[in-house]
């Protein structure tokens, strides 16, 4: 057996896999004052809503801290390995003591414990879990599928989540913003920059799907390479926008423009009986 596939992969069943535990007992927490408690340099997540925090601080002084941290001694104290929003929080509540639960880990540990912590409950955004996968590769040596198992995705999904990387700094901005989604980006791999950024305002812009961005980014790619950097082909979509609005002041209600190879559709919504009258009205001259 290597010493890659000797690795363990519990991470994918969930912190409690990764805490010793004796046979028939669960560890008691101990009360640590948070002062000694130095931030985990391997914290994937880099972005704290401040309303989030303050809900949580609500709820601690109210209820108390329900679920202990996760630490490991150091010659200083003590480095945070999961619980990081509890530990704010709690400094926010104005506590100055913490349970938790004291464990020796590896620098990989720690990172990979506070990446399904963030995993499982869908607290990181796509740049951050990306840029945790690519550490794991980059300064642990971990393979594609090694991580899949230890944070319970598919193999597919990491090496996707990783290739979100190669895009371009503003749309990278973009993404970890919320902006555009994370299948915007995946459908933006491989346009240059500038391209990428058109797109980009064009989605914030209209609201553009996912299916509508790919569509447009097979577009761009077949549109031969030149000083406007493609944005002709961006501008098109611009004019159908401008259709667009002209056409929901005509009719009065919401028009969508469906582009397609071979041409496309003019979708009209409409809500109720007698709106579809009036718009048949408008639509047909009142001709019956």
């Amino acid at each position: 057996m290597t010493a890659r596939s000797a690795r363990p992969a519990s991470l994918g069943r969930g912190l409690s896999a990764l805490i010793p535990q004796a046979a028939s007992t669960t560890p008691v927490p101990a009360e640590i004052p948070i002062d000694r408690i130095e931030r985990n340099p391997y914290q994937p997540r880099t972005v704290f809503e401040q309303d989030q925090l303050e809900e949580l601080r609500a709820s601690i002084e109210a209820h108390g801290i329900l679920q202990p941290v996760l630490v490991t001694e150091t010659l200083e104290g003590y480095r945070l390995i999961a619980g990081e929003r509890r530990v704010r929080a709690a400094q926010l509540a104005g506590l100055t003591r913490i349970p938790a639960i004291v464990r020796q880990a590896t620098g990989r540990e720690q990172l990979e414990l506070a990446l399904v912590e963030n995993v499982q409950r869908a607290d990181l955004n796509a740049i951050e879990e990306a840029g945790a996968y690519r550490q794991l590769v980059d300064e642990f040596g971990l393979s594609h599928e090694e991580i899949a198992v230890r944070v319970g995705r598919a193999r597919s999904t990491v090496a996707n989540t990783i290739r979100l990387l190669e895009l371009a700094p503003a749309t990278l901005e973009a993404l970890g913003a919320g902006r555009i989604s994370e299948g915007h980006g995946r459908a933006l791999l491989g346009l240059d920059p500038p391209r990428q950024a058109d797109v980009v305002a064009l989605i914030e812009r209209r609201g553009l799907s996912v299916r509508q961005v790919e569509a447009l980014a097979r577009r761009l790619r077949e549109t031969p390479a030149g000083p406007d950097g493609g944005r002709a082909a961006v501008a098109v979509d611009g004019e159908m926008e401008r259709v667009e609005e002209d056409l929901r002041r005509s009719l009065g209600t919401k028009v969508r423009i469906a582009r397609s190879s071979k041409g496309g559709r003019i979708i009209i919504e409409w809500y109720g009986e007698d709106e579809l009258g009036r718009l048949y009205e408008r639509l047909t001259g009142g001709n019956s």
